[in-house]
C-alpha cells in the first residue's frame, strides 16, 4: 500500500493470472472487481473500518451499489494498479472512487465508483458511524481533495431508444 502526493490510496501491484483472461484473452470483468474489492480493503484498513474494526465493534461495511466503467484492454502480460479516493460520507455511509491503471502506460484500464454503508453485524441493519470512525473518514476526504472531484464521478447508464 502507498499514498500518494494528493493522498491517494494505492494497491500494489496486480499482476494478471492466467486463469482471470477470457476467452478474447484480456482480463474477464470479474476480476477487474477482484482487484477493486482487495483495494477497498487497504483503504479500509487505512480507515481502520476493515477486519480489526468489524471484530472490535461487530460492525463492518458492505458496498451496496458499484458502476464500473471498462476504458481500456487489460491482457496477461499487464501489471496494473488500483487507487482508493473517499470523496464523501454522511452518518452511515461512504461514497467512494477508484481507477485501474496498467503499469508504465497512459490513461486509465478501468474506474469504479461505489456506495458502501456502515452495518451493524449483530442487527444486520445500517447504523451511524462514531464519531472516530466519521473523523479519520472526514481527515481522508481533506487530504484527498487535493486530487479534485474525478471527472468521470456520477455518470449512470442512460436508458437506450428502444
Amino acid at each position: 500500500m502507498a499514498q500518494d502526493s494528493n493522498g491517494l490510496v494505492w494497491s500494489e501491484p496486480f499482476t494478471i493470472e492466467p486463469k482471470w483472461l477470457d476467452y478474447n484473452g484480456h482480463l474477464n470483468m470479474a476480476y477487474y472487481h477482484v482487484m477493486f474489492d482487495r483495494t477497498v480493503d487497504v483503504a479500509l484498513d487505512v480507515l481502520d473500518l476493515g477486519e480489526t474494526y468489524r471484530h472490535r465493534a461487530d460492525a463492518g461495511i458492505f458496498n451496496v451499489e458499484t458502476h464500473v466503467v471498462y476504458r481500456r484492454e487489460v491482457r496477461g502480460d499487464h501489471t496494473v494498479r488500483v487507487s482508493f479516493q473517499l470523496l464523501g460520507r454522511d452518518a452511515k455511509r461512504l461514497h467512494a472512487f477508484q481507477t485501474m491503471v496498467i503499469d508504465g502506460e497512459d490513461g486509465l484500464a478501468a474506474t469504479s465508483e461505489s456506495l458502501f454503508v456502515h452495518v451493524d453485524l449483530g442487527a444486520r441493519r445500517s447504523a451511524p458511524f462514531s464519531e472516530a470512525a466519521m473523523a479519520q473518514c472526514d481527515e481522508m476526504i481533506r487530504a484527498q481533495g487535493h486530487a479534485g472531484m474525478p471527472e468521470m464521478a456520477g455518470r449512470r447508464i442512460a436508458p437506450l431508444a428502444p
